[in-house]
């Protein structure tokens, strides 16, 4: 069985994902609540409750999230902030609480979720955008750091997941968005999405997107990026 912490506020897809990954393949799992992340992990309570009751740790999703629907120059310092916390700051803290144990062990996953919007930046997104692409720099050399130590470090790039995401971004005011886009609405839906997560990590692919048709531009992007540039602007911020 796979044991270890899920950071789960409920503002983020991936924790919705991740939730139902466990809850579907019977696994045991400590939820702790990503909305106290920072406070809890400087003292350990997480970590240790869930050593104590399990005995090591197998496994650990870095998946707090909070997204964003405001123009970057709308948007308070204050917002951006949290915006940071939540989606860079905690999953670090978290990484750095639970990484001695796992280098003790000699084993152990870290599967850090970040976002499409971690590949590029998009409309209505700034910091949020900006807080995924330094999850990326940030675990990738991590990755090389722990090279050595039997710890696997998994980087997820979720595009369109229809879960409540797009409803509980945070606005310029701080205020939630509270609507779903339309191109949430017939997006992959989270018990697909955990199961392509968990059948990735699995065969042991270390980064790796998960979603809909949404993915191809991360191949225009890479091969025909003045066309990735033409289409991005063409697109609805929704």
């Amino acid at each position: 069985n796979i044991q270890g912490i899920i950071d789960f506020p409920d503002e983020t897809t991936a924790n919705q994902v991740t939730f139902k990954l466990f809850n579907n393949a019977s696994r045991n799992v400590t939820v702790a609540d990503g909305k106290k992340a920072l406070g809890n992990i400087v003292d350990g309570s997480p970590v240790n409750g869930t050593l104590k009751h399990f005995l090591q740790l197998d496994i650990v999703f870095l998946n707090g999230g909070m997204s964003q629907r405001s123009e970057a120059l709308k948007t308070t310092p204050e917002i951006e902030k949290e915006l940071m916390q939540v989606n860079y700051f905690s999953q670090v803290a978290m990484a750095k609480a639970v990484l001695p144990y796992m280098i003790s062990q000699q084993k152990g996953q870290l599967v850090v979720v970040s976002s499409i919007a971690g590949k590029f930046g998009f409309y209505l997104r700034s910091s949020y955008a900006a807080a995924k692409h330094a999850l990326f720099g940030y675990f990738e050399s991590l990755r090389l750091e722990t090279d050595s130590t039997g710890i696997s470090i998994h980087l997820v790039f979720p595009g369109k997941i229809k879960t409540r995401v797009s409803q509980n971004a945070i606005t310029s005011d701080g205020s939630k968005h509270q609507q779903m886009d339309p191109s949430h609405v017939s997006a992959m839906n989270a018990e697909d999405c955990a199961r392509y997560i968990s059948n990735q990590i699995e065969k042991g692919r270390l980064d790796f997107f998960v979603g809909g048709k949404e993915g191809r531009i991360l191949w225009i992007q890479r091969y025909f990026p003045s066309l990735f540039k033409r289409i991005l602007r063409k697109q609805s911020p929704y």
